[in-house]
């Protein structure tokens, strides 16, 4: 099946991101319980980018492919999970980015480098860590994982903003999120 790239998310309206996110199919990793473990001898570095013994991923299909099968466990580590395996994988910081966001009908929607979409909200949280001066926002993707807002789509965010008591907000699917942390 040839890979067709979703369309540029600002043309895009919440009905058709929703429609999106319905037809991707994930495996169900969440209902595999492995006990065989290998190491992948992967990891994600902070930018994002993917490597194997070393060597940056350069297929952007591989890459896509591997990342519906990343799960964070409750001891925070990232494991690619199969059925038949686990495989520990080293993530720097995050295990995605969110390279744009756009505002639709009282949501916040982000694509993600991997081209996926993610709509913020009660299911998708976004969290603020580091300080007020350099605040490092993540947003909860799937399976534990998450994305780290980058410089680009932090200012979208900032853009979004709304104050509250001194504090930067965004609000997206009736929830409310600060944009520093608390």
């Amino acid at each position: 099946m040839v890979y067709e790239p979703p369309p540029q998310l600002a043309d895009m309206s919440l009905f058709d991101i929703a429609k999106a996110l319905e037809e991707r199919r994930l495996p169900p990793i969440e209902k595999w319980d492995p006990e065989e473990e290998i190491d992948s001898r992967m990891r994600i570095a902070a930018d994002g980018t993917w490597f194997h013994d070393g060597a940056p991923i350069s297929r952007p299909a591989m890459v896509r492919a591997f990342s519906s099968l990343l799960l964070r466990e409750d001891s925070g580590r990232h494991v690619l999970l199969t059925p038949q395996c686990r495989q520990p994988i080293e993530v720097e910081d995050a295990a995605f980015i969110a390279v744009d966001m756009q505002e639709k009908d009282g949501a916040l929607v982000f694509r993600l480098n991997t081209d996926e979409l993610v709509v913020a909200g009660p299911d998708n949280p976004l969290r603020a860590e580091g300080d007020a001066e350099t605040p490092a926002i993540y947003l909860s993707v799937r399976h534990g994982c998450e994305a780290r807002i980058n410089r680009s789509t932090w200012v979208q965010l900032v853009e979004a903003a709304d104050m509250a008591d001194g504090v930067p907000t965004v609000t997206s699917k009736g929830a409310t999120f600060a944009l520093v942390p608390q």
